[in-house]
């Protein structure tokens, strides 16, 4: 593009200088011509009052002596009356030539050797027609002609060369952004997600700059949200996860117990694998719809069937309240059970066996404040644990869960803060922004319950079936 532009500007102003020199140049010469042969006009002007009155050829050689035209003029005088012809000056001209004038009586010029003449009648007292000649040297006719001419080709020169100049900047000017484009369009294909390109140049570059822009960073997200959603999913593995791992403990001892054991360990290494892997992506969840949401309290009730027969199997105490009546949150179904499903989660991966806990929901006049809380030994720096994949490794935690938690909350408007709980262990409070206003509701004290064989996975499955 940059040598397209040059090579235009060099075509088309090369055109106009030409265009524009060349007439100039035929006119300067006829302007250095016209001004050689009318200072012979006024020489010979000046001669020729004295001949219209006297013939006489001192008289004569003295008048042309004062005209200053020295050798280069002459005066040719026919006889008559009794005159014999009177010749003045060196002739240059031909003899047929200064009698058509003289025949004429019109001015004339020809060429000589070294220059022209011009031929200029005058006419005499005694009728007769005198020619003078003034000669006009080759040299005078062309004088500051090659001059003009040499500065006319230096201003086209510099013409063209400062248009091809300018047409060179314009074009780096145009091929700068548009090989910016092409870089950052080959690093973002390279997998280099972070490339952009600076929104400079032309107003089209500038534009294309800014959708090339907008475009990686569309893709960035749609990364980011592919990953989110992968991560988000595998944790929510780890609810059954829980449960084989439960059920694994009760098997007893034998091949197959260790043999099922053993796999399900393996399994649950996989799921934090991809967990781990998928933590990079930056957390976007995007706020509910107009008339999406749920009700929390119910969400609530149907978990904690499931929840609570494995609190029944390790001896845990449970408490919820504040879940008897409806509690409106511009919240998916899905994603509130996948939050308390990852605290919960949590409370029993993370604590010993008999640790009692609590679900309290609380509907306030401007939040709708979700609390998970347990009597084991808390949460020794809240700000790593909510910080996305700090969790540490080595006790199995992926630092997942709680961002999932957060997210949910910020869609809304609302956050997520850890503390100490009455219990005495961690307790999760989650502020919501709800959709509308309900009643406070009242807490109660769940009972204590001993499982029976296969309530365990029944519970589970028929919590997801609804």
């Amino acid at each position: 593009m940059r040598w397209a532009l040059v090579k235009v500007s060099l075509a088309v102003t090369t055109m106009v200088v030409l265009a524009f020199a060349v007439p100039l140049g035929l006119v300067i010469r006829e302007m250095a011509r016209d001004r050689a042969f009318s200072g012979a006009e006024r020489e010979a002007a000046a001669v020729a009052p004295a001949l219209s009155i006297t013939t006489d050829r001192d008289q004569l050689e003295r008048v042309v002596a004062s005209a200053g035209s020295g050798a280069g003029m002459a005066v040719h005088i026919p006889a008559g009356d009794g005159q014999e012809a009177l010749e003045l000056g060196r002739q240059r001209a031909a003899d047929e030539d200064i009698a058509a004038v003289r025949k004429l009586g019109r001015a004339s010029t020809t060429g000589v050797a070294g220059g022209s003449t011009l031929l200029q009648p005058v006419a005499l007292s005694t009728g007769e027609i005198a020619v003078v000649e003034v000669y006009v040297p080759e040299a005078e006719v062309t004088n500051g002609v090659g001059t003009a001419w040499a500065v006319l080709a230096g201003v086209g020169v510099a013409l063209v060369l400062g248009s091809v100049a300018v047409a060179d900047r314009l074009g780096v000017r145009m091929v700068r952004p548009a090989k910016r484009l092409v870089e950052g369009a080959r690093e973002l294909g390279e997998g280099r997600l972070g490339a952009r390109v600076p929104e400079a140049g032309p107003t089209e570059l500038r534009l294309a700059a800014v959708a090339f822009n907008s475009m990686a960073d569309q893709v960035v997200q749609l990364l980011a949200n592919e990953r989110e959603l992968a991560a988000d999913l595998s944790h929510r593995l780890r609810t059954p996860l829980t449960v084989l791992r439960l059920n694994t403990a009760s098997l007893g001892e034998g091949p197959a117990a260790e043999q099922t054991r053993t796999a399900v360990e393996q399994l649950e290494r996989e799921v934090d694998t991809i967990i781990r892997t998928a933590r990079e992506a930056k957390p976007q969840t995007a706020a509910a719809g107009p008339g999406a949401g749920c009700d929390a309290a119910e969400v609530v009730r149907e978990r904690m069937v499931f929840w609570s027969a494995l609190a029944e199997d390790e001896g845990r105490t449970w408490r919820v309240a504040g879940a008897d009546r409806p509690v409106r949150i511009p919240v998916a179904r899905a994603d509130l059970a996948a939050a308390l499903d990852a605290l919960l989660g949590n409370v029993f991966r993370h604590t010993p066996e008999g640790t009692a806990f609590a679900v309290d929901v609380h509907n306030g006049d401007d939040a709708v404040i979700v609390l998970v809380s347990d009597a084991g030994p808390g949460i020794p720096d809240p700000e790593a644990a909510m910080a996305r994949g700090r969790g540490s490794g080595s006790d199995g935690s992926t630092g997942l869960g709680l961002d999932i938690v957060r997210r949910l909350a910020e869609s809304t408007g609302g956050d997520v803060r850890i503390g100490s709980s009455v219990l005495g262990g961690a307790e999760v409070r989650i502020w919501i922004q709800p959709a509308g206003r309900s009643p406070a509701s009242r807490g109660r004290r769940g009972p204590v319950r001993r499982r029976r064989p296969g309530r365990l996975v029944a519970a589970y499955n028929r919590s997801r079936s609804d």
